[in-house]
C-alpha cells in the first residue's frame, strides 16, 4: 500500500512541478480552524484579491488549495459567523498559510457552523444542496426539548415527514430506505429512537451536516434520493470545555479538551432518557416491569503526526430498550466506528483514506401465557474507502477514488420456545461485496461553474445459501445451492452526473443538473414508518439494483448583500426497478419472501420554492414544495399509474427566530402538507359470520391534511465566570391539532352494515423544559 502511495505521489509531484515551471503558477494551502477551539471549519471561503476569479472552499477537513499565476496578492478567508482574514503575500514558490478564524461572539456556545459565503454559494454548480448550522437547529422548537437535526431537515424543500412519531423522511418522491445517512462516513441503516421520537443523531456532537437531493457528487453512491453527510466535532485542542442540559425525559453532556494542545484533543458526548426510572415508580405490576429508554454515546480523537499526516479515530453506540411488561419487548440500535488518516503529498493532492465499521441489530421478543418467541436480524459492513483531491491550475480540481463494502445481512432468525405456536427457523444469511471507483471534476471559467463525473459501481452476490426462481404466481420452479464465497451474480452500473453554473450577475444565477444513482440494499416495509421490524434484502438474481435519473433545473438570487436568499428548483425524476408487496404479503421470516414482491417503475417531480432571512433580529426561512410521485407495476391497479404512499401534493413550512432582547429569543414553526396516499377499504362482504374488508384500488385514498404550530423561548442565564446557562421553554403542536396517526375501520355495533372509522392521534400539547449549559 506504501510503495502503491508513493508511486501514486510520485507520478502527481511530476506533473505538479512540470505545470509550475510552465505556467509560473504556484499553489497557496493549507488548513482553516476554528481560532479558540481549533476545530477545523468546513465550507470556509478563499478568495485572491485583486484577481477576485480565484476563489475556493476548504473541504471536509479545513483544508483549502488554490493555484495561481506568480505576483503579489491579499488572501481573504472568510465563514458565517467569524470575523474574515486579510493576509498579503508575494507567491514565487508554492505556499503554506494555515490560518484560524475569531468567531464574532468570542463564546463558544454560540459557534455558527454554516454554509459558504454568498458568492460562492451563486457561483458553484451543485445542486439540490442543502447545509444547516448549528445555531439555527437550536433554534427550532422540537418534540420535548431536544435538538433534533433529521426534524430539522424535515423543515426544508423536497423533504417530507414520514409521518407524525417517526424519524423517516422522503426526498423528492424517494422511499425512506433511499436516503443514505452518514456519520463519519459510517453508513446508519436505522436513524431512530424510541420508535422514530427522536434521532440518532446526538446535536451536541454534531460539527457539520451537508443535504444532497438527488444531484449528489460523484463520491456519494448506493442510495437513489438522497445524502445526509453528517461530521462530528474533533474536540477543543485549546483547553478543557463542556456542555449539556437536563430536561424533562432526557439529559445529555458533553465533554472535549486537547489530547496535546495544538497537536491533537478528543470529544466524548453522551444521552440518556429515563422514562423507565419513572415507570417503577407506579403502583402497577405491569407497568414496573416496563422500559422506555435509549441513550447514545459518540466518542472521537483525533492527532497531527506532523504537518502532512494526522489520523482521527471516532465512535457511536446506541441503544433502545422497549418492554411492555412481560409480553412484548423491541432492543435496537447501531454500532458505527471510522478510522481516518488524511496526508497531504504535496500542496496540489490530498488524500483521506477510511476505514469504516457499522452494525445494526435488533431482537423482538413476543411471550404470552403460554409461549414466546424471538425474532433477530442484523445488517453488518465492513469499508475501505480512498478519496484523493488534486488541485490543479486556477479554479480547477479534480475529486477521484474508490470504495468497497462487504455486506453481512441476517434477514431473521426465530427462536422459539416448545410450547410455542411458531416453529423455530433462520432464514438463509446474504453476502455482498459493493464496491465503485469515481472521479469528478469541478472548473470555473468566467461566469460558468462545471461539475461532472462518472461512477462505476459493482455489486457482487456471493453464496453460501440457496437462490431460488419464481413463476409469476410466487411459485418456486427451480433452486440453486452455493458454496461459500461462490459468485451467484454481477451487476455493474455506470453513474455520469453533470452540472452547471451561470452567474448572471453579482447576485443571481442559474444551474442545471443530471444524476443517475443505483441502489442494492433495499428496505421491504408495509409501514409507513421506519421501524426495528423492517426487513432489509439485498439485490440478488431476482431483486434487480433500482435505478433513478433526475434532471433538475434551478433560479438562485440573493439581495441585500446576501442578507436574504431566494431559489426555486424544477425537477424530474425517472425510477426504474421499484419494488412493491402483492397484497397480503407474509414479509416476516419468510425465507421466500422474493415471491411476495413486485416490480414496477416510477415517475416524481415538483417545484421547491425556499426564501430566507440569515441575520438581523429576526431570521427564518419560508419553504414550499409542489410535487408528485407515482408508481406503476402490472400486477397493481390493473397496470395503471398510482400514487406512492409517501406522494404529498402540498408542503408548507415556515421557520423563524426572534431576538425579542439580549437574552431572549422567542422561536417558532408551522409546518402543513397534503396527507399521504393510502388504502382504505371500499367496500365488505361476510364469510362464515366475519366481516371482511375489500381493498380495491392501491393507495386510492388519503389521509386528512397534516398541519402543526410549535413555538419556544430562550432565555440566557447570568454568565458567570467559565459557565453560561440558558433555559428552553417550548410547546409542540401549540394549537392541540388532533393530527390522525392511524385510521382504523370497523363495523358499527349498532348497525353491522354500517362501517365506522376510528381515528387515533399520539399528540395534542407536548410542553418541555430544558436547562442548557456550558464550561
Amino acid at each position: 500500500m506504501q510503495k502503491k502511495f508513493a508511486v501514486l505521489a510520485l507520478f502527481f509531484s511530476t506533473i505538479s512541478s512540470l505545470q509550475a515551471l510552465a505556467q509560473h503558477k504556484y499553489t497557496i494551502s493549507g488548513i482553516i480552524r476554528d481560532k479558540t477551539t481549533g476545530e477545523t471549519l468546513i465550507g470556509a471561503s478563499i478568495r485572491i484579491l485583486p484577481q477576485s476569479r480565484y476563489n475556493s472552499s476548504s473541504n471536509n477537513f479545513g483544508f483549502y488549495a488554490i493555484v495561481v499565476p506568480e505576483g503579489s496578492y491579499r488572501l481573504v478567508v472568510s465563514y458565517t459567523g467569524y470575523k474574515p482574514d486579510t493576509i498579503a503575500l508575494t507567491l514565487s514558490n508554492d505556499l503554506t498559510r494555515n490560518i484560524s478564524l475569531l468567531p464574532v461572539s468570542g463564546q463558544l456556545s454560540e459557534v455558527v457552523i454554516t454554509s459558504e459565503s454568498t458568492h460562492n454559494t451563486l457561483a458553484k454548480a451543485q445542486m439540490g444542496l442543502q447545509k444547516l448550522s448549528t445555531a439555527e437547529m437550536a433554534n427550532v422548537p422540537v418534540f420535548l426539548g431536544e435538538k433534533d437535526i433529521i426534524k430539522t431537515i424535515q423543515l426544508l424543500p423536497g423533504i417530507k415527514s414520514a409521518g407524525e412519531g417517526s424519524g423517516g423522511f422522503y426526498v423528492r418522491g424517494g422511499n425512506i430506505d433511499e436516503n443514505l445517512l452518514l456519520l463519519d462516513d459510517a453508513p446508519v441503516y436505522n436513524a431512530t429512537h424510541l420508535m422514530g421520537f427522536f434521532s440518532t443523531f446526538n446535536s451536541d456532537a454534531i460539527k457539520d451536516l451537508t443535504l444532497y437531493k438527488g444531484a449528489m457528487p460523484a463520491e456519494y453512491g448506493g442510495r437513489l434520493s438522497s445524502v445526509v453527510d453528517v461530521r462530528t466535532k474533533d474536540g477543543n485542542n485549546q483547553q478543557f470545555h463542556g456542555s449539556g442540559g437536563l430536561g424533562i425525559i432526557a439529559s445529555r453532556l458533553n465533554l472535549e479538551g486537547p489530547v496535546v494542545k495544538d497537536k491533537g484533543s478528543f470529544i466524548v458526548s453522551g444521552r440518556r432518557t429515563y422514562a423507565d426510572v419513572f415507570l417503577r415508580l407506579s403502583d402497577n405490576k405491569d407497568v414496573k416491569k416496563s422500559n422506555l429508554y435509549f441513550y447514545d454515546l459518540n466518542a472521537k480523537a483525533n492527532y497531527n503526526l506532523n504537518d502532512h499526516n494526522r489520523i482521527f479515530i471516532s465512535y457511536y453506540n446506541g441503544k433502545d430498550n422497549l418492554k411492555l411488561s412481560d409480553q412484548l419487548a423491541l432492543y435496537y440500535g447501531n454500532t458505527t466506528g471510522t478510522f481516518r488518516w488524511n496526508h497531504n503529498f504535496n500542496s496540489h493532492l490530498f488524500s483521506n483514506t477510511t476505514l469504516l465499521y457499522s452494525d445494526y441489530n435488533n431482537n423482538i421478543e413476543v411471550a404470552d401465557n403460554s409461549s414466546n418467541m424471538k425474532i433477530i436480524s442484523k445488517i453488518r459492513d465492513f469499508s475501505l474507502k480512498e478519496d484523493l483531491q488534486y488541485f490543479m491550475s486556477g479554479n480547477d480540481k479534480l475529486n477521484f477514488g474508490f470504495t468497497t463494502t462487504h455486506h453481512n445481512l441476517s434477514p431473521g432468525i426465530l427462536d422459539a420456545s416448545e410450547s410455542s405456536n411458531y416453529n423455530a427457523a433462520a432464514l438463509d444469511k446474504k453476502y455482498a461485496l459493493e464496491s465503485a471507483a469515481y472521479i469528478n471534476h469541478e472548473k470555473s471559467m468566467g461566469q460558468w461553474s462545471v461539475n461532472y463525473g462518472l461512477r462505476l459501481s459493482v455489486f457482487n452476490v456471493f453464496g453460501p445459501g440457496n437462490f431460488y426462481t419464481y413463476d409469476a404466481g410466487g411459485n418456486i420452479t427451480d433452486s440453486t445451492k452455493y458454496a461459500s464465497g461462490e459468485l451467484v451474480k454481477t451487476y455493474i452500473n455506470l453513474e455520469p452526473r453533470a452540472a452547471a453554473s451561470y452567474q448572471l450577475d453579482s447576485v443571481s444565477s442559474v444551474k442545471f443538473a443530471y444524476a443517475r444513482n443505483t441502489q442494492n440494499v433495499h428496505l421491504i416495509s408495509n409501514s409507513a414508518t421506519t421501524s426495528p421490524t423492517d426487513l432489509w434484502i439485498l439485490s440478488s438474481p431476482n431483486v434487480k439494483p433500482e435505478i433513478a435519473d433526475q434532471l433538475s433545473f434551478g433560479y438562485y438570487r440573493h439581495l441585500r448583500n446576501g442578507r436574504y436568499e431566494l431559489s426555486g428548483e424544477v425537477y424530474y425524476k425517472q425510477l426504474q426497478n421499484q419494488i412493491d408487496f402483492k397484497d397480503g404479503a407474509a414479509l416476516t421470516i419468510n425465507n421466500n419472501v422474493e415471491s411476495q414482491l413486485l416490480y414496477g417503475k416510477g415517475r416524481a417531480y415538483g417545484l421547491e420554492l425556499f426564501a430566507k432571512k440569515k441575520s438581523g433580529r429576526l431570521s427564518g426561512w419560508v419553504s414550499y414544495t409542489l410535487s408528485r410521485t407515482e408508481r406503476q407495476v402490472n400486477a397493481i391497479n390493473s397496470g395503471y399509474w398510482y400514487p406512492a404512499h409517501q406522494d404529498q401534493t402540498h408542503n408548507l413550512a415556515i421557520v423563524s427566530s426572534y431576538q425579542l432582547s439580549r437574552k431572549v429569543a422567542l422561536s417558532g414553526n408551522w409546518v402543513y402538507n397534503t396527507g399521504n396516499a393510502v388504502t382504505f377499504p371500499s367496500g365488505k362482504y361476510e364469510i362464515n359470520g366475519q366481516t371482511v374488508f375489500l381493498y380495491a384500488e392501491r393507495n386510492g385514498y388519503r389521509m386528512p391534511a397534516y398541519h402543526r404550530l410549535d413555538v419556544g423561548v430562550t432565555i440566557d442565564g447570568k454568565k458567570g465566570k467559565g459557565w453560561n446557562s440558558s433555559w428552553n421553554f417550548s410547546v409542540y403542536n401549540a394549537y392541540g391539532k388532533e393530527n390522525p396517526y392511524i385510521i382504523e375501520f370497523k363495523n358499527d355495533p349498532g348497525n353491522p352494515a354500517r362501517t365506522i372509522a376510528r381515528q387515533t392521534a399520539l399528540f395534542r400539547w407536548v410542553p418541555s423544559i430544558t436547562y442548557n449549559f456550558s464550561f
